[in-house]
């Protein structure tokens, strides 16, 4: 079974190896990277990795600022994704844990009963109280997350889709494929086997487009998003533009909305042994050790620089100080007289 996994990164050097070690333990067999603009060594790595055949790498073909779709659409016409049995559209923060058979995607394929697609519930995984950039596994540091069945005030949480070659696609979105074969409804299941609601599958409100209720939905996997990362990285990630900070002043609320850790889960961390052997089996080809230990020291490089600047020294005291609670449920404590 070829299954390709397709992302788009900027900057995300330190990381690469976990995400591509783990997909690779879970059955991933392809890669296809698309990047752009980086200065972390991003884009040596993956050139690097693309020599050893590991990866495909290509340059974002975007015209604009929509670097995701764009790539997305010349992804779709690509041999690695074409001739593909599965195309995995996920980020490099998203690791995909899958609670049945030997915790690959064959065996959540076949708990799912072989659908056209299957769409994976988001768990945002909290910063912890992390503060340092640890060059360690991710999945081995953040243990803590919202409830699973409820994200701030939402029951409908987001979504990343599974897609089988044979699925009526008109063309892939971030979060789902969208379709307009209105007679032939796809095999279409969440990550219970449970055929996805109409209003999402039918993407029948701009609500429904990408997320729809998660209680019960995470019998057979859950897709651990780990957004935050430690307090340095995030700053990092700030500074590099995917955290939305409109004219530029700082608003903790993205921060606040996925730091949630009322609920532990670690129960991912029994891909750890593996993923260890497959991160050694990767930077035991040449070049790739060193290159990752650059891309580490440019991470370290860009927090100390950040640090130099007094509004990222304030934003970073911010986020220590933040509330624990999401915008919505400091407004319900609000309401009720707690504090």
């Amino acid at each position: 079974m070829r299954i390709t996994a397709v992302t788009c990164v900027k900057n995300e050097g330190p990381f690469l190896l976990e995400w591509i070690a783990f997909n690779r333990v879970i059955g991933v067999t392809d890669f296809l990277f698309y990047s752009n603009d980086c200065s972390d060594g991003t884009d040596a790595l993956l050139d690097a990795l693309a020599r050893h055949g590991i990866v495909t790498h290509l340059p974002n073909p975007a015209t604009t600022r929509n670097y995701q779709m764009q790539a997305l659409k010349d992804a779709r016409r690509h041999p690695i994704v074409t001739q593909a049995d599965w195309v995995w559209i996920a980020d490099v923060d998203e690791f995909l844990n899958i609670h049945v058979g030997d915790h690959r995607l064959p065996a959540l394929i076949t708990a799912c009963g072989n659908p056209q697609a299957i769409s994976l519930h988001f768990q945002f995984f909290a910063n912890g109280g992390v503060e340092d950039f640890t060059d360690a596994p991710v999945i081995a540091q953040f243990t803590y997350s919202h409830n699973p069945d409820i994200w701030c005030a939402d029951t409908a949480i987001e979504i990343k889709t599974l897609v089988r070659q044979d699925f009526p696609l008109g063309y892939y979105g971030a979060h789902r494929p969208f379709h307009d074969d209105t007679k032939h409804q796809p095999h279409w299941t969440d990550g219970a086997g449970r055929q996805v609601p109409k209003p999402f599958r039918s993407a029948a409100t701009k609500r429904r487009i990408r997320a729809f209720p998660a209680r019960g939905a995470r019998r057979f996997a859950t897709l651990n998003h780990y957004a935050l990362r430690s307090l340095d990285s995030y700053l990092v990630k700030n500074d590099r533009g995917d955290v939305n900070r409109e004219h530029r002043a700082f608003d903790d609320s993205y921060w606040r909305d996925r730091n949630d850790a009322a609920w532990e889960d670690r129960s991912i961390q029994r891909y750890l042994p593996a993923l260890y052997e497959e991160i050694d089996r990767l930077k035991a080809l040449p070049g790739i050790a060193d290159l990752h230990d650059a891309s580490v020291a440019a991470h370290r490089a860009r927090r100390d620089a950040l640090l130099t600047d007094p509004s990222y020294r304030e934003m970073q005291a911010q986020l220590r100080d933040a509330s624990p609670f999401c915008a919505a449920e400091a407004r319900i404590r609000a309401e009720i007289g707690l504090t």
